[in-house]
């Protein structure tokens, strides 16, 4: 009797025990399929009545699924010429894949060019992928040699998938909800090569890995925890063409070439001294100049938007932090309390509760509102050592913070007024490239408060404020703040990498009678309670300057250089002549420098273009006598005999404008 399954919306009539693989067997870039909601290998026998979609090596699914078997193949080369190398997980991440294994000696960058070649020799044999479901007991007699493959079959039978993924890291990946399965990678011969526990699916056969390379290793501890031993990771990228995999490893090298941390060390922008702190940076003269020209700048947007400045403390009593439910829900992110004569006191990671005390200080009217409330506040977040990483993961940091107390009638309204501030704001810093994310709640998740009522409201007001500006929308699933939905804008930078920048949240839950009991007089003289918005622009001055050293690879627009212009003499008697000239840039309120040393002109050039600075003006003895400059631009380009008038309007105007020069 012939079976009947679905494939796209239509129906297919297939023999009894026919294979998922014979579906798409003219179809050369299917790896794997979805049946009835299951990520399935393609050697999977279909049944009456199933839904099936196919899915391609290109897909977000497919790269998972390749990348997963090109960890599996690691796995395997890694236990070949290392056989007593213990298994940890290995699952697929962002452009790649690791493993961890417990080894005696962390490996060499010579063992990991071993290690892949003898992949390359394992993709090349064309090994199966053959999956066979197991029982708990039975995996643990199969896997009596793999300790850590034994802890997690064990920590499969006593915790729900969900813990189970947090007590693990990509413990999805090896077990989860169902039973268990091992992966068998067999020979042509049929026989056994290595074999693994695995939740799949993987590809058919090792051949269908396209290309693939060995990144790095490095130390990780088992399950994420430092109580644990310490394993080794490998990782690693496998790509869908060999074209493919080029143009991403140039994307790293582009990556490292304009990392802020080299580049904030090179231009002297910025530090991060042992004395004081991980994730505590401290800004030279140079980061200091930009540091302030982005907040006198952004500072005077706000106010020119209808926001007016406060100033809140660093530090608050502990129960100002459970009355806001920050403690009970973002805890783990604060730093311990400080004892200030007997009573706890906190580092504040966060502005708002301060500002509801400012709305709170005395009784608002509905012709208040929207009341806006702005400023740099500088905050303090537990951040653990590990994910710690230059300006733009810090634990100190000063917020671009605001909070609008709206009616709920004007909530609509003012995110909209919010998105479009923080947007032409973006586009000012010379990031137009972008797309929004609507974090919601997840009912599955305890760490939300408030009425499903109050989400369905909120939720369905940025939805619809985010749907009006026409950019890309992406949902995030559970991404929410714990007492409101937020959208956020993703910024893509100049080598197109994606990166969080502002926010805009929706909050009922703060201004409510158990929280701070905001109220604002109706015009009907009753009292009710406002809406709060949270929204940051940059969200942090430190990870958005970091963000602009990489999108701009130090090289900043002329209105954001520490150093506008550098005048260069050619030799020693035209310092003077510079000097004056300096006087007068400096009055109209360029940031100019003479390079009085005794290098040679050249080598003062290639200075001055290794410290990115946007405009030279190099004088000579002509320049001299005709009070002109040779005008030079940071790419090379040069003008000579530019009237010193003129070349003062070019800079002025370059930095009115914020052009990217």
């Amino acid at each position: 009797m012939a079976v009947n399954v679905v494939v796209n919306d239509e129906v297919r009539e297939v023999d009894p025990g026919s294979k998922a693989w014979q579906l798409f067997a003219e179809t050369p870039d299917v790896i794997a399929a979805r049946i009835d909601g299951d990520l399935r290998d393609l050697s999977t026998e279909l049944a009456d009545g199933q839904r099936i979609e196919p899915i391609s090596m290109e897909s977000p699914d497919g790269l998972d699924i390749l990348r997963h078997s090109a960890a599996h193949v690691m796995a395997q080369a890694v236990q070949e010429l290392f056989p007593d190398a213990k298994l940890g997980i290995g699952p697929p991440i962002t452009d790649g894949f690791y493993y961890d294994f417990d080894v005696d000696e962390p490996f060499t960058p010579d063992d990991l060019a071993t290690i892949e070649s003898r992949m390359k020799k394992i993709v090349k044999e064309g090994q199966k992928f053959s999956r066979r479901e197991i029982s708990d007991d039975d995996a643990r007699v199969e896997l009596a040699d793999e300790p850590y493959k034994l802890e997690l079959i064990g920590l499969k039978s006593n915790a729900a998938p969900g813990e189970l993924q947090s007590a693990a890291e990509g413990a999805g990946v090896e077990v989860g909800e169902g039973g268990l399965s091992i992966y068998d990678n067999l020979k042509r011969d049929g026989s056994l090569a290595w074999k693994d526990l695995c939740r799949g699916p993987h590809l058919p056969t090792t051949k269908r890995i396209p290309a693939f390379t060995l990144m790095r290793s490095a130390a990780a501890y088992w399950r994420g925890d430092e109580k644990n031993k310490q394993l080794q990771r490998i990782y690693g990228t496998a790509w869908p063409s060999k074209e493919a995999q080029a143009e991403y490893l140039h994307r790293i090298e582009e990556a490292q070439r304009r990392d802020h941390r080299r580049l904030g060390n090179e231009l002297d922008l910025f530090s991060f001294p042992d004395e004081i702190g991980s994730g505590l940076p401290v800004f030279h003269p140079k980061g200091g100049v930009i540091k302030r020209a982005m907040e006198d700048y952004v500072r005077q947007r706000h106010i020119e938007e209808g926001f007016e400045y406060v100033g809140t403390p660093h530090i608050a009593k502990e129960e100002l932090f459970h009355t806001s439910g920050h403690l009970p829900y973002y805890g783990d992110g604060m730093f311990p309390a400080l004892d200030v004569d007997g009573q706890d006191y906190r580092l504040k990671a966060m502005n708002c509760p301060m500002h509801n005390l400012i709305y709170r200080a005395r009784q608002r009217s509905y012709r208040d509102l929207p009341l806006r409330l702005f400023e740099f506040g500088s905050v303090y977040r537990d951040e653990k050592s590990g994910v710690i990483h230059g300006l733009t993961r810090v634990r100190g940091f000063a917020q671009d913070d605001s909070h609008s107390y709206v009616t709920p009638e004007q909530a609509a309204d003012e995110i909209r007024h919010l998105l479009n501030f923080m947007l032409s704001l973006l586009r000012d810093f010379g990031l137009d490239d972008y797309f929004l994310e609507l974090s919601t709640r997840d009912d599955s998740k305890d760490k939300f408060i408030g009425s499903a009522e109050d989400w369905e409201v909120a939720t369905q007001v940025l939805a619809d404020v985010a749907a009006e500006t026409g950019i890309e929308l992406v949902p995030d699933p559970g991404g929410a703040a714990y007492y409101g939905p937020k959208i956020s804008v993703q910024a893509r930078d100049a080598i197109g990498r994606t990166w969080q920048m502002g926010t805009v949240q929706y909050d009922f839950n703060q201004p409510s009678v158990d929280r701070f009991n905001l109220e604002y007089v109706a015009a009907d003289g009753s009292r009710q309670q406002p809406v709060m918005i949270h929204s940051a622009k940059f969200g942090s001055i430190e990870r958005f300057l970091g963000v602009l050293v990489e999108h701009y690879a130090g090289a900043f627009p002329p209105w954001l250089a520490p150093v506008q212009a550098v005048g260069i003499p050619v030799a020693e008697r035209h310092v003077d002549y510079l000097r004056t000239l300096g006087q007068r840039l400096k009055g109209a309120g360029i940031r100019f420098e003479v390079d009085d040393s005794d290098e040679r002109m050249q080598k003062k050039i290639r200075n001055a273009q290794t410290h990115k600075v946007p405009f030279m003006l190099i004088v000579g003895d002509h320049d001299v006598e005709n009070d002109a400059v040779s005008f030079r631009y940071r790419n090379g380009e040069q003008e000579n005999g530019i009237p010193v008038g003129e070349a003062v309007t070019r800079i002025l105007e370059s930095i009115a404008t914020r052009a990217q020069v």
